[in-house]
């Protein structure tokens, strides 16, 4: 039997490591080692294999041809015995990072239309609304909202415009009377995770809030609406959040959605290889393109 001429297996796993996560120091949480640990065993690698697989300074390292070279190889083969092995899932699910209300209110409702471009292909959204890590819960990409230049290391891609306003019922909507004093008025509703969504809202808007009747907090965005869809009260929430109920007449947006800076985006390790991790990228940026834009307000904003 002819030996194969294989280098070291620790130096492979963590030179995969690096070349999926983009980062030496994501590389090391993800096989649960130090930095120098990865950084030693890639060195090894190089040595064994007498030529230079990683270069440039130490907080912006890239991939040589040959280092990409490797990359995919390591990793199409790392798949296939992950695959092999009893009980594991073929192909392996993509897994996305993505905040709960996008995930529940938009991107889930969407994810049909994925799978059947992509039979066979299976995704496991996780929830998350911290900064986008890719060494810790297996997360392959992330979406969150964000402007500017991404995190080294990271590909960013923008899919979706952000925009947020007040919505309410239809019922407390016509108890109002259309009025925009009297909407002001009615209960407050907030999200824990948008805690100046109204003081946000009303400087953007220039208006000045008179005392809510009452004010009412939920952990979620997602619990929020479902407060203001019960009648509860008024919340100020992200187009993307709202899109579904509005449509169905669920929830009014009085006064329309206001433009942000930021805006939703599907983050990636810039040297990973990942097929799957690819084709959702450009699903999102195509669901994006198809999205409608945010309604006409129906009232006057109150002067």
């Amino acid at each position: 039997m002819t030996r194969r001429p294989l280098p070291s297996l620790k130096g492979l796993q963590a030179f995969e490591a690096f070349a999926r996560t983009g980062s030496m120091t994501r590389a090391a949480e993800a096989l649960c080692v130090t930095h120098g640990a990865v950084s030693r065993q890639v060195k090894a690698l190089e040595r064994q294999l007498g030529a230079q697989l990683v270069t440039g300074p130490k907080h912006r390292l890239a991939l040589t041809d040959a280092g990409a070279e490797l990359a995919g190889a390591v990793g199409g083969a790392f798949d296939a015995i992950a695959a092999a092995l009893p009980g594991a899932e073929t192909p392996p699910a993509l897994v996305v990072s993505c905040m709960g209300a996008l995930a529940m209110k938009w991107l889930i409702p969407r994810l049909p239309r994925f799978i059947d471009a992509h039979p066979g292909q299976r995704v496991r959204i996780i929830e998350s609304q911290g900064p986008a890590d890719f060494g810790q819960g297996g997360a392959h990409a992330a979406i969150r909202l964000a402007q500017g230049a991404p995190p080294p290391g990271l590909s960013a891609t923008a899919f979706l415009g952000h925009a947020f306003g007040p919505v309410l019922s239809p019922a407390l909507f016509a108890q109002a009377g259309r009025e925009s004093a009297e909407i002001l008025k009615a209960p407050r509703l907030h999200s824990e995770t948008f805690p100046r969504g109204w003081a946000r809202w009303a400087s953007d808007a220039g208006v000045e809030l008179p005392p809510a009747s009452q004010e009412r907090a939920f952990e979620h965005n997602a619990y929020m609406l479902e407060a203001a869809a019960a009648g509860l009260g008024v919340g100020v929430t992200a187009w993307a959040f709202a899109q579904a109920d509005v449509e169905s007449g669920r929830l009014v947006a009085p006064w329309g959605f206001q433009p942000l800076e930021t805006r939703f985006t599907y983050l990636r390790p810039a040297l990973a290889r990942n097929e799957a991790a690819a084709l959702f990228g450009a699903w999102l940026r195509a669901e994006g393109r198809r999205d409608p834009p945010p309604p006409a307000p129906l009232i006057a904003k109150p002067a």
